[in-house]
């Protein structure tokens, strides 16, 4: 839960990195939430899809900086999801120090 709140705190922020951690609980914790929301009622869910979709889009350029590629990349179907699964670049990269440092 931390981690999606995190994202939900810093959705402008797309020039740093974001663990596979944050951006992968974020999808999770999302995704139950909107199929609870869904089950409830279809527009509740649609209205909270809306609502976290700019969310989303900057945790997968955050980790898509991880993996030192532009953001760019989390749009290409099959690539990107491989680079979402991919460890990050250890240490310093041109995107911001290594979330797993501190």
């Amino acid at each position: 839960m931390y981690y999606y709140i995190i994202c939900l705190r810093d959705y402008g922020e797309v020039n740093r990195r974001a663990r596979r951690g944050e951006y992968w609980y974020f999808i999770l914790i999302g995704s139950i939430i909107g199929g609870g929301l869904d089950y409830i009622n279809g527009w509740i869910g649609n209205i909270y899809s809306l609502a976290t979709l700019i969310p989303f889009i900057a945790v997968s350029v955050r980790r898509m900086h991880d993996v030192d590629k532009k953001g760019w990349y989390a749009w290409i179907p099959f690539f990107g999801l491989y680079l979402a699964c991919k460890e990050g670049t250890k240490g310093i990269n041109q995107y911001g120090e290594d979330p797993k440092a501190y």
